[in-house]
C-alpha cells in the first residue's frame, strides 16, 4: 500500500501510529528526532511523511519545508500533526499536504493518509 515515515518524539503516539498503519497494510518507518530522520529518510522509498511539529531537536515545519524544497521529495505528501499549532498558522510558514490536530481520531488519520495515498 505504501511506506509511511513517522517523525514523532512521543513514544506512545509513535507506537500507536505504527501499529495502526501496520494493521492497515502500510510499511512504517519511524524515528523520534530530526537528526536521525535526516540520516534515514533518503534510505527508503517513502510514499508519505507524517511529522509532528514540536520536536525536542527542532520543528517539523522546518522538516516539511526542507522536504518540499528538495526535488527528490517535493512531490511526496506531508501530513503535519500538532497539539499546539493551528492550520491557519501553519499555512503561513509551510505547505503541508494535510494537517491534523492532536488528539486525533484514529479513523480520521487513517482516512487522511488513505486519501493522500489514494494512488497506491
Amino acid at each position: 500500500m505504501g511506506t509511511i515515515f513517522i517523525l514523532e518524539d512521543e513514544d506512545s503516539i509513535r507506537e500507536l501510529l505504527e501499529v495502526v498503519f501496520d494493521m492497515e497494510g502500510y510499511k512504517v518507518i519511524f524515528t523520534s528526532n530530526i537528526t536521525e530522520f535526516n540520516k534515514l529518510h533518503t534510505n527508503y522509498n517513502v510514499n508519505l511523511y507524517l511529522l509532528d511539529i514540536r520536536l525536542a531537536d527542532g520543528s517539523g515545519i522546518d522538516v516539511c519545508n526542507n522536504l518540499k524544497a528538495n526535488t527528490d521529495t517535493a512531490d511526496i505528501p506531508v501530513l503535519l500533526m500538532s497539539a499546539h499549532a493551528k492550520i491557519n498558522e501553519i499555512e503561513k510558514v509551510c505547505s503541508p499536504d494535510a494537517f491534523i490536530s492532536k488528539p486525533f481520531d484514529l479513523d480520521n488519520i487513517v482516512a487522511i493518509v488513505s486519501n493522500l495515498l489514494g494512488k497506491f
